[in-house]
């Protein structure tokens, strides 16, 4: 009989959605297995080399985690559905959720305009004045000021958080007005939090916004944090996912979590009292390229609104004492599909940050904890000797004197849609050593150029070609983008 195996869109350029296995009393390992003979390049995404299910990709059988079962050997029936949940860049009842701002000075007694304002609020038994008094003593802070943290933010300031604060260091982009709502097209060029306090300032003149324009590290996480009484966790990357999801254990301070890749979305709350932190979920990072960035894979517009506002939510939640939040749980929302689903999530004893006996005891090294190399390391490893790079004008100058060039394209087909240099050949770097046949070779070859969107995969496609043989191959450096840039202003950019 088959069980349904749902795959989350991190994995869904491997397979479909959802695929149907015959597994009729089988394992999960032999569910999976069957999975991955029919979809072969899923199997490095879900086993390490020695076999073993990787540490950063979690196997629910219905809502509960096989690592609290019998792991691959849990046993799985006609009637069971079988969820995949990688990690991608916890419920309590009311009465073990304790309202945050409670230990700092009573906030003043609300004026008739901040009556007015939060009249809805006021008639609700689970908030009523008292609860928008906490909500008014109470500090939020915001890692990131971008898709996630646009709504959260908002939604925090219109609540009525009397201190909101906001950890960013970038500008606003134009490809960030596609779901970061906070901005306009006014705002481009502008620096982030300036253009986020004047938005939230303009909702909510009573909201104090405290700037920390930084980049989170180590070092400052926990001076930062101290102050703060709910910690709202909209990064984009894993070494500050690890770094705030630390910060909070150490601190004791509730992390309302959200992730958000294409159409998935997920949701939690971490670091409470007795509860799991996302180390339990995830104790291993992803090893770096492996599992797409936002600005790389995409994400639809609307998916940070719908993760962020769920954010808020918990955090008001928190700060009211109010309802159950999600600690002990894992929300999935599925947006092709327009589905919620909710599973169980265990702390773990050994977990080393918020187990029995801790082994992290300070903030880490997360960089290194995730495999990333500092920035002149990295650079060094990605970067080419310069006999094996062209310019942009190089390119051209050989194009227009008729040099034999064949120009290879390693980014993915919807990058090519965009723009693209003419005349070039689109092979994505992950098919390149399948279909190394197309590009030529011989002593009568032309030379070859290869490009990316920025010059860092087509970097590793050189790589791979000289491995292969290929002599006369250059990367374009700084990519399509140094094209336009420099060749073509008139092809869009993204």
């Amino acid at each position: 009989m088959p069980v349904t195996v749902r795959i989350p869109t991190p994995l869904r350029p491997f397979t479909n959605h959802r695929a149907t296995v015959e597994a009729d009393g089988e394992t999960v390992g032999q569910v999976l297995a069957h999975l991955t003979s029919s979809y072969g390049d899923l199997r490095t995404h879900l086993f390490a080399a020695d076999g073993a299910l990787r540490s950063f990709v979690n196997v629910y059988v219905n809502d509960e985690d096989v690592r609290y079962l019998q792991r691959e050997a849990t046993i799985v029936r006609p009637s069971d559905t079988v969820s995949i949940v990688p990690s991608v860049a916890g419920g309590s009842g009311a009465t073990d959720v304790e309202p945050r701002s409670s230990g700092r000075a009573t906030a003043a007694p609300l004026s008739h305009d901040e009556v007015k304002r939060y009249s809805r609020h006021l008639i609700m038994p689970e908030v009523g004045v008292a609860g928008q008094l906490r909500l008014k003593a109470a500090r939020v802070l915001c890692i990131g000021a971008g898709g996630l943290g646009s709504p959260a933010s908002l939604y925090l300031a219109a609540a009525g958080v009397g201190t909101l604060g906001l950890v960013d260091f970038d500008v606003v982009d134009f490809s960030n007005l596609q779901r970061q709502i906070l901005y306009d097209t006014a705002d481009v060029g502008r620096r982030k939090l300036d253009a986020a306090a004047d938005r939230l300032t303009a909702l909510n003149p009573e909201v104090r916004v405290v700037q920390h324009e930084t980049r989170l590290t180590s070092a400052n996480a926990l001076p930062v944090f101290k102050d703060y009484d709910v910690i709202v966790d909209g990064a984009d990357n894993f070494p500050t996912r690890y770094l705030v999801n630390d910060a909070c254990v150490l601190l004791g301070k509730p992390n309302a979590y959200g992730s958000i890749f294409r159409f998935d979305g997920q949701a939690s709350v971490f670091a409470t009292k007795d509860g799991p932190c996302y180390r339990c979920l995830y104790p291993e990072p992803p090893p770096p390229g492996l599992v797409p960035s936002c600005a790389e894979g995409g994400v639809l517009g609307v998916l940070p609104g719908i993760v962020g506002t769920i954010q808020a939510t918990e955090a008001i939640k928190i700060i009211i004492g109010a309802g159950e939040t999600l600690a002990g749980r894992l929300l999935l929302f599925d947006a092709l599909t327009m589905e919620f689903r909710t599973l169980k999530l265990r702390r773990d004893p050994a977990c080393p940050i918020c187990g029995d006996h801790p082994t992290i005891t300070s903030l880490i090294d997360y960089e290194q904890f995730c495999g990333i190399a500092p920035p002149a390391q990295a650079a060094a490893a990605a970067s080419l000797p310069p006999a094996f790079e062209i310019t942009a004008e190089e390119l051209k100058a050989g194009i227009d004197r008729r040099d034999p060039i064949w120009i290879l394209d390693v980014r993915e087909p919807r990058e090519f849609d965009i723009c693209r240099i003419p005349n070039s050949t689109l092979i994505p770097l992950g098919d390149l050593a399948k279909r190394l046949d197309e590009v030529p070779s011989g002593a009568d070859a032309p030379d070859i150029v290869v490009h990316c969107k920025v010059g860092g995969r087509s970097a590793k496609a050189v790589q791979l070609l000289r491995e292969r043989g290929y002599t006369r191959v250059k990367n374009l450096k700084g990519g399509i983008l140094a094209w336009i840039a420099t060749v073509d202003p008139a092809l869009p950019t993204y």
